[in-house]
């Protein structure tokens, strides 16, 4: 909807709005482009016109919400990102490690690492239940890749209550 108002808003013909893009009747001027980008600015968006930006922006979307799932699915990252971007893995991978610095399995981990920390700020949820919950094969496992990451176990981290979370965005 916000999106729609700026559109409405600068008076921009659009076929069809939905998350992540939009379709224009025609192509802006380079005037009008920058007056979008900032009004997008405003509200906390960014206009992503290159492809590589596009298919980036997918992959993390994709991957954060499987982590944040409320249905468990040990779906394998490469077969979700093939069958829901309609791109080859290794194409999909170059692109990502490329423009990121970092492999779409680094980030993955680095997403489902900070669902650990909110989850564990929850007494109710105990090690065991995020392993199974995130996909982790043991809490074993979890706790070390916890400590691995962070440098402390699962267990330091919640009898320390450290709320040192990062934002998703800086992953």
């Amino acid at each position: 909807m916000t999106v729609e108002n700026i559109f409405e808003k600068l008076d921009i013909p659009y076929f069809s709005i939905s998350l992540g893009e939009a379709v224009l009747k025609e192509k802006p001027s380079r005037e009008l482009l920058q007056h979008l980008s900032s009004e997008f600015e405003k509200v906390g968006f960014e206009i992503l016109q290159n492809r590589n930006e596009k298919l980036i922006n997918a992959i993390k979307s994709l991957l954060i919400e499987k982590v944040y799932s409320d249905n468990i699915s040990n779906q394998k990252l490469s077969v979700l990102l093939t069958s829901s971007l309609n791109f080859d893995y290794s194409h999909i991978t170059h692109v990502f490690s490329e423009q990121e610095g970092q492999s779409i399995q680094k980030f993955y981990n680095s997403v489902r690492i900070e669902r650990v920390k909110e989850l564990l700020n929850y007494d109710n949820w105990t090690i065991a239940m995020i392993a199974d919950n995130l996909g982790y094969s043991t809490p074993a496992y979890l706790s070390t890749s916890f400590k691995k990451a962070t440098g402390i176990t699962p267990s330091e981290y919640k009898s320390q209550h450290l709320k040192d979370r990062k934002n998703l965005d800086s992953v």
